[in-house]
């Protein structure tokens, strides 16, 4: 998952001619940190309780809301991104991990129950 947003921002960084690595990195860097934790709270938490699974992710899509909202604030208003690339890089890369999270939590259950 990190190699691939990190070999992904080079290759937009590159392609764009370095115009907007700073948008793209920092697009990439918000939902990367949140679905890396996600997922290993997610993981970690149906191996040791999973009748809690549920409730924890419940209680972390709420801090995710909160997280992303200050993030993209700070971002656009106290770094003053440029808001097109960065909203670009940031909703492409919030999607896709997300997408990764729930594959990888599909697949966690499915294991589960073989």
């Amino acid at each position: 998952m990190v190699a691939g947003c990190v070999l992904s921002s080079m290759f937009v960084t590159l392609l764009l001619s370095g115009r907007v690595d700073l948008e793209v990195v920092l697009g990439m860097i918000g939902p990367l940190l949140v679905a890396s934790v996600s997922r290993v709270v997610a993981e970690r938490t149906w191996r040791r309780e999973p009748e809690r699974l549920t409730g924890v992710m419940i209680t972390a899509f709420a801090a995710k809301l909160i997280f992303f909202a200050a993030y993209v604030a700070f971002m656009l208003s106290v770094l003053s991104l440029r808001p097109v690339p960065f909203v670009v890089s940031f909703t492409s890369y919030f999607i896709a991990l997300h997408l990764f999270e729930a594959l990888s939590l599909r697949r966690l259950l499915a294991d589960a129950h073989r």
